[in-house]
């Protein structure tokens, strides 16, 4: 049976455009998520337009999603890491 520490997402990547990986936790993601959302509000991915809050926009966004396009700014993709063994 897997650990249940397989199942444990606390740790992130990120890749900005520019290709510089940043390892963020949950709360950095979700911040970094809400900025760049508020930038695209005129320009949302169809799967969050009927989505009201912010925050409810970037919970869906970690839940079913690794990128996203910002157009402008580019993509942005992030993947959940284990850094531990």
């Amino acid at each position: 049976m897997p650990s249940s520490m397989m199942y444990y997402e606390d740790t992130y990547v990120v890749l900005p455009p520019d290709m510089q990986e940043k390892f963020v936790t949950q709360p950095e993601l979700e911040q970094l998520l809400h900025d760049l959302l508020v930038d695209i509000q005129d320009a949302l991915p169809r799967d969050l337009e009927n989505i009201k809050t912010i925050p409810e926009q970037v919970q869906r966004l970690i839940k079913t999603a690794c990128d996203l396009d910002c157009g402008d700014r580019g993509v942005w993709q992030w993947y959940v890491v284990r850094l531990d063994k």
